[in-house]
């Protein structure tokens, strides 16, 4: 029987079943620790999705190729390293250097990178704990957390924490459903397409904003 049975007939399905597939052979080689390392990429390279490697994890845990504990352990160890490479990548970004890349940038202001240090400081624990289980932002919220130097203990315990809660929810789903595992990532897939709407009019209300804003300021100055 074969392992995938989500595969699709477009130029998507054909790309996620070969990513399946490249998975699949990974845990298959060296069994859980392969999920830990297709994680950890996807931590890195936020396109992969972790909604199909996870489940795909638990059903592969569900044949017998190694226990759901083991799952569950490498991919959330995968989590944490991923999530420390990108903390890396901030903290050696820093603030000034922030400050310096926001001032040349169009429509960015210093000021706001001094509102997101400040909205950071309120709710910076919350934002990574709770961002471990946002699709997009699991990954890109490692990064604020390290130009802002959040305590290094602080940021594994929360980042763990957060994952440990997340991958256990897919893989255990993948677990249970078996050969229909590929159902999880179908409604996760939404949940992201609904993140990604979110976030791409949140974009376009900010720029719109800031446009209206220049133009008053140069209005005024004329």
């Amino acid at each position: 029987m074969p392992l995938l049975s989500s595969t699709g007939s477009d130029g998507s399905g054909s790309l996620l079943s070969g990513f399946s597939d490249w998975v699949v052979g990974l845990m298959e080689t060296i069994g859980a620790p392969g999920a830990g390392i297709a994680v950890a990429l996807e931590n890195l390279f936020p396109p992969l999705p972790s909604e199909l490697i996870l489940p795909l994890a638990g059903f592969t845990a569900s044949r017998g190729s190694f226990t759901i504990v083991e799952a569950i352990f490498w991919t959330t160890l995968g989590s944490v390293v991923g999530a420390l490479a990108l903390y890396g990548i901030g903290a050696a970004l820093g603030r000034e250097r922030m400050r310096r890349i926001a001032a040349k940038l169009p429509l960015v202001q210093v000021e706001d990178v001094d509102r997101t240090e400040a909205w950071f400081e309120r709710h910076g624990s919350k934002a990574v704990f709770f961002g471990r289980m946002v699709p997009i932002f699991r990954s890109l919220i490692s990064i604020p957390a390290g130009i802002e130097r959040m305590h290094l203990g602080l940021f594994m315990l929360l980042t763990l924490a957060g994952s440990l809660l997340w991958n256990s929810l897919f893989i255990g789903a993948g677990f249970l459903l078996g050969e229909n595992w590929h159902v999880v990532e179908e409604y996760a897939g939404i949940f992201q397409w609904i993140v990604i709407v979110v976030v791409v009019l949140a974009i376009a209300w900010w720029v719109t904003k800031r446009v209206r804003t220049l133009r008053h300021r140069d209005s005024d100055g004329a």
